[in-house]
């Protein structure tokens, strides 16, 4: 009944098994790869026929996480797997990056790829897996792919590369890198550093390239025993076409694609486009070709253009030499009420980011096959229609907006603080209000720029640039600071971020069948330089973070109590702890170990907190002064009650200096006054002596006597 073919290596110390034939046979390939214990199943199907009046490849790649993989149940109301979460939408995109280029010119047919997360060790992440899966059952689907791919992760501890490293050795890593390619080159890297070299960090790509040469030498014997004879694909010949839109708009195209201005330029370029189109279809005749053919044609002659004039001349689009990173504006504090906020402008691409300070009531709750946890530090990316001038739908973020945020906090995140010396919950949103090139680059400055305004003390200011290349045959331009058009046009798109001593984070994406090491070596020293190149033109905003808080951000004080006591600070249900927050404002958060921190922005709201736990958790201190208040007269004394929640006796004897027939001639009750801690009687009660202040003021008032009878025996 079932015909399983089955390869299976030892890889970075663990099993990897790939086996097809026994499950999702209708599929067009479907693959179960097992990696330790982890399992994952890869589906391919693609269409039979092209889809009509399209231009580009239909793929699309879905990444799922199901809960029984884990033994867990999902939470919520339905109990069942809902939309994707954050880390499924990155890893459907880590997925589609590699293997979106490999597809043969021309292939229009609609391809879905599906993996599913079936059995999870909590040791290795999925990711790898499925990209390896994803990557053979296409190579087993017969649609014309040009693989397979590998993948790998690499870690780096100790000066020591590390193949694959499990969630518990990547703890310790000072690298988190992705990598995936082909026997010859490498399509995609996604990483996050603390502060390495550009020496290191091409290392670890080169290391993974390395390693995952077994896994595509699997794939590939796989392939010989169950792959599926290729599809037919008939691309047709253009060249005449072509040779009769560059008659018709060489000329004009190389004049509009010299036009600095983005909205001009490409309203030059629509003329052109236009003028083909009423040259190629006069109204009343037969047409000579294809309209949807002549739009191809002249998008790639587009891209023809622009691609000959970098290499032919080294001068870009707005004019720029190969290095030069556009004009860049950077502005802090702009936004009155916030925390911190940056507006970072470099050419026509800009970015507002704002930070905002919270308490840990505020962090992020993660419901991962992993477990749930806690994360304090947010970046939310947004990217509306009008930053590009068009009109579009407004929603929930999109796998693009979650892929940029995602790639900004990975460049930022080394260069926090810990969380014990900043025990703040943070959120950056950045929103993009001018976009040609790289907001995610942007984002990164304007994030840099905008926790430093907020007094979030960061390790060093960090940059982010993104790279370009044109390659044609044997020659090739490094491109610094690449526009919308040169991304879209270009090879590759290479984006660094860091600080002025070392990568945070370094994302690599190819439009074509993969790029050399040096090609990367020299990408990766070019933004070197542009990346100190922005750090110089931040600093002129703000070179560290400010001395203190914003005036509206919360302060978090922190103190420590026995353990024993955490119970009574609490109280039963949690009455005592909802009434020190009700009544004093502050927001109070006690750990297992009793540390506790008080949140306000208000600075009395945390002293009257902080005194309220204190006299609940410690004993008052006999010889101390303390505020306290009357709450009750008798003929032989007033009570007080100080030190938050305590009282004490003041006897009449204790009134006042010199001997007084009434209490009430004294005090009253509700009247604030300083006491001293005398001691205990034989009850273990408090005795207390007392001096009246000044209800105003809050002056002692005997010791306001004092001063004023010196003065006048003065």
């Amino acid at each position: 009944m079932f015909d399983i073919q089955r390869e299976e290596l030892i890889w970075a110390g663990s099993k990897l098994t790939l086996e097809t034939g026994r499950i999702a046979r209708q599929a067009d390939g479907a693959v179960l790869a097992t990696y330790g214990e982890t399992t994952v199943l890869a589906t391919v199907v693609a269409a039979k026929e092209p889809k009509p009046g399209i231009d580009f490849m239909p793929l699309t790649v879905n990444y799922q996480e199901k809960t029984f993989a884990a033994g867990r149940i999902p939470g919520g109301y339905f109990k069942r797997e809902g939309r994707p979460s954050e880390k499924e939408t990155l890893v459907s995109r880590l997925i589609d990056r590699p293997i979106r280029p490999l597809f043969a010119d021309g292939w229009r047919c609609d391809t879905q790829v599906i993996i599913t997360v079936l059995s999870h060790d909590l040791e290795n992440d999925p990711d790898i897996v499925s990209m390896v899966a994803a990557s053979a059952a296409l190579t087993l689907s017969g649609a014309p792919f040009m693989g397979p791919i590998g993948a790998a992760r690499v870690g780096y501890a100790n000066g020591q590369y590390k193949l694959n490293p499990t969630f518990a050795e990547r703890e310790g890593s000072e690298l988190d890198l992705v990598v995936a390619g082909t026997t010859d080159a490498v399509l995609m890297v996604e990483s996050e550093a603390k502060e390495l070299s550009e020496d290191v960090m091409l290392g670890a790509v080169m290391f993974g390239h390395k390693h995952f040469q077994p896994v595509i030498e699997a794939i590939i014997r796989l392939a010989e025993r169950a792959a599926k004879e290729p599809r037919d694909l008939v691309v047709a010949d253009t060249s005449d076409i072509e040779k009769v839109v560059l008659e018709i708009a060489e000329a004009d195209l190389r004049k509009a694609y010299m036009i600095t201005d983005k909205q001009a330029r490409y309203a030059a370029v629509d003329a052109v486009k236009a003028r083909v189109f009423a040259a190629l279809f006069p109204e009343g005749e037969e047409p000579r070709f294809p309209a949807e053919t002549v739009k191809g044609v002249f998008k790639e002659l587009q891209a023809k253009i622009v691609r000959w004039n970098i290499l032919d001349s080294g001068v870009r689009i707005d004019g720029r030499d190969v290095r030069t990173v556009r004009p860049i504006v950077s502005e802090v504090g702009f936004l009155p009420r916030t925390h911190g906020s940056a507006l970072f402008t470099r050419g026509e691409t800009q970015a507002m980011v704002v930070a905002t300070l919270g308490t840990a009531d505020d962090e992020q709750f993660i419901d991962s096959l992993e477990g749930t946890y806690k994360e304090h530090f947010l970046l939310h990316y947004n990217f509306p229609p009008y930053s590009v001038g068009e009109t579009g739908r407004m929603g929930s973020p999109g796998r693009r907006e979650i892929g940029h945020g995602k790639l900004a906090w990975r460049a930022v995140r080394p260069m926090l603080p810990a969380k014990h010396e900043f025990p703040y919950t943070i959120r950056l949103v950045s929103e993009i209000t001018e976009s040609n090139g790289s907001s995610s680059m942007a984002t990164v400055c304007g994030s840099s720029l905008a926790l430093m305004d907020a007094g979030v003390p960061l390790r060093a200011p960090v940059a982010g640039i993104a790279m370009g290349l044109i390659l044609e045959g044997d020659r090739f331009a490094v491109l610094s600071d690449i526009l919308g058009d040169e991304d879209h046009l270009g090879d590759m798109d290479f984006k660094v971020a860091g600080s002025a001593s070392g990568i945070t984070s370094l994302q690599m994406d190819i439009k074509i069948a993969g790029i050399t090491e040096e090609i990367m070596r020299v990408a990766l020293d070019q933004a070197k330089g542009g990346r100190d190149h922005i750090l110089g033109e931040m600093a002129m905003a703000l070179t560290s973070a400010r001395s203190e808080l914003g005036q509206y951000a919360p302060r978090i004080e922190t103190m420590k109590i026995p353990q024993d006591k955490i119970r009574e600070v609490i109280g039963s249900g949690g009455k005592v702890i909802r009434e020190i927050v009700e009544k004093t404002g502050a927001k109070v958060d006690i750990s297992d170990d009793g540390t506790i921190k008080i949140a306000s922005a208000d600075l009395k709201s945390i002293e009257a907190a902080m005194n309220w736990i204190k006299s609940i958790a410690s004993e008052p201190e006999v010889g101390v002064i303390y505020d306290g208040t009357v709450v009750k007269t008798t003929d032989f004394g007033a009570f007080v009650n100080f030190f938050g929640a305590k009282d004490g006796l003041v006897h009449i004897s204790q009134l006042a200096p010199q001997r007084v027939a009434k209490v009430t001639d004294v005090v009253k009750e509700g009247q604030k006054v300083k006491v001293k801690l005398l001691g205990f009687d034989d009850r273990g009660k408090v005795r207390l002596s007392m001096r009246v202040v000044d209800q105003t003021t809050g002056e002692d008032l005997e010791a306001k006597q004092k001063a004023e009878k010196t003065e006048a025996n003065d």
